[in-house]
């Protein structure tokens, strides 16, 4: 477990409560930080990596974006399986590079997209056929965590992969526009994904609102799918009978029965099971690139927009 921050402990807490997985080691650059979360996930601490890249078969690095790159790289090339919170690093040249490594080095790279292992996010993926218009708003209040990347990195880029984990075309347009508003990066931001079959995404993230709003909504031809994200519940509306004396249908709506589940239990059994199966996993190397590439896009519109 590399990172020993906020998410890293929740990590190695995890990964202690496996069966099927022996926690070797907890890596922090602060010793003090290492030693307290491996007191209680009985393990090591230890403040350097390279006194572990022997003995293990997979790795989370749970560290700043703008260190992923050299963080990650030894594990890689020493053919270990890893775990890589998103973004895969803060630029599309060092993100195709951990890819490339990973692919050179015939390991498993999984980005760490949480949202893709909400229950409510994996219903909408199996009932949403062909959408055509989705409508995401992550909204949340400001934390001084990550505040060295803008909304974009920070929040939006999950919406950006949920989005094109539905919509399966080519991007053929973005608009975007955002400001900052505490931090010297941007802190809300809206964006417009236009795709080559006509489907249309509009996301909006914001770190700066007074409480948290995480809601996704997905328009297919026979349905409209309403997600929250936070609680996990899930409805559906459409079209009924015609209504007496009208030549229009009712709408309906049901609520659709999901399970709710903890997102980062589900994502660090998936990486285990890829791991110890040797398959593909759900959000891979590729994927997240592809969602870093879509967010300098919207980054780029943001600034061609004069913020």
């Amino acid at each position: 477990m590399i990172g020993a921050g906020y998410l890293g402990r929740i990590h190695a807490r995890i990964y202690h409560e496996m069966d099927n997985v022996d926690l070797i080691a907890v890596v922090d650059t602060d010793a003090t930080v290492a030693q307290s979360v491996a007191k209680d996930c009985d393990c090591q601490a230890l403040t350097g990596a390279q006194e572990v890249l022997g003995g293990i078969d997979a790795v989370s690095i749970v560290v700043p974006t703008s260190v992923h790159l050299p963080v990650a790289r030894p594990f890689l090339e020493a053919g270990i399986h890893t775990l890589l919170e998103k973004p895969v690093a803060p630029t599309v040249e060092e993100s195709a590079r951990i890819v490339r490594i990973a692919e050179a080095s015939g390991v498993i790279l999984q980005i760490g997209h949480l949202e893709r292992f909400n229950a409510g996010v994996m219903k909408i993926v199996e009932l949403a056929q062909n959408p055509r218009f989705i409508e995401v708003h992550r909204l949340g209040e400001f934390s001084e965590r990550a505040t060295d990347v803008d909304v974009v990195t920070d929040l939006m880029i999950h919406d950006i992969d949920i989005v094109l984990s539905l919509i399966r075309s080519g991007l053929k347009s973005v608009s975007a526009t955002g400001t900052p508003v505490v931090t010297d990066h941007v802190d809300i931001a809206n964006a417009r994904l236009e795709f080559e079959n006509g489907a249309v995404a509009n996301v909006t993230s914001s770190r700066v609102s007074t409480q948290r709003f995480r809601r996704i909504r997905v328009f297919s031809e026979d349905r409209y799918l309403g997600l929250n994200y936070l609680t996990q519940q899930l409805s559906e509306v459409r079209t009924g009978r015609k209504k007496e004396g009208s030549n229009f249908p009712e709408m309906e709506r049901r609520d659709i029965e999901v399970s709710p589940q903890q997102p980062l239990n589900v994502e660090l059994a998936h990486f285990i099971d890829c791991v110890s199966h040797d398959r593909q996993p759900l959000v891979s190397g590729e994927d997240g690139l592809v969602a870093v590439e879509v967010a300098e896009m919207v980054r780029a519109r943001i600034f061609q927009s004069g913020c």
